[in-house]
């Protein structure tokens, strides 16, 4: 009879026992990846924050780099663009990425990210590939030239970046204070702007 710890099948739906230990590290890394930046970050300030000995960090993640890899990876879940209707993209982009970082779920990833990326080249090859590339993603649908869609994933960067390092990485009073439905109407405006641009090339 097969011994059922040695089944593949069940051992690839089996969670990892190591697992809720994973966890409670990047949740620990996170914050602190976001509240001292990367340089000031130390493995065993990590391994106090999530109550563990600073060697289990490095049995799962190696080093402070592949710490940080593991903490900040971030997906904008950025939405089918193709699926509304063109003359909304800007409003539409403006208040994902809203609630992608104040909703449900919304975790010290992106602050960690930025934070580090000021200072950091890996942090800022993290930031450049997730943003270019997820935004490129998104937009090649609705804009057809390549090149314009490159420049408009550049700007829409640009833009949503400084929002982010502002509002929540720098916190300025009179950036957090400004509502969300403002912040929608007129940051989705600027984005429209671009991707009207974009497209009255092609």
């Amino acid at each position: 009879m097969e011994c059922p710890l040695l089944d593949p099948v069940h051992a690839a739906v089996r969670p990892l026992r190591s697992q809720p230990t994973r966890d409670r590290i990047l949740l620990a890394a996170r914050k602190i990846f976001a509240s001292d930046g990367y340089e000031r970050t130390t493995i065993r300030a990590v391994a106090t924050e999530a109550a563990i000995n600073p060697a289990m960090v490095m049995r799962y993640y190696g080093d402070k780099d592949g710490l940080f890899a593991a903490a900040v990876a971030f997906d904008l879940r950025l939405p089918d663009l193709s699926a509304v209707p063109f003359e909304t993209i800007g409003r539409t982009l403006a208040r994902h990425v809203l609630t992608r970082w104040e909703g449900e779920g919304a975790g010290d990833e992106l602050p960690a990210l930025l934070r580090a990326a000021a200072s950091h080249p890996a942090a800022q090859a993290k930031a450049t590939d997730i943003f270019d590339r997820q935004l490129l993603a998104t937009l090649n649908p609705v804009i057809v030239d390549p090149a314009q869609a490159v420049t408009c994933a550049a700007l829409i960067a640009s833009q949503v970046l400084g929002l982010a390092f502002t509002r929540y990485v720098l916190r300025l009073p009179a950036v957090v204070a400004i509502p969300r439905s403002t912040v929608i109407e007129r940051v989705g405006a600027t984005l429209q702007s671009y991707v009207d641009a974009a497209r009255s090339v092609t």
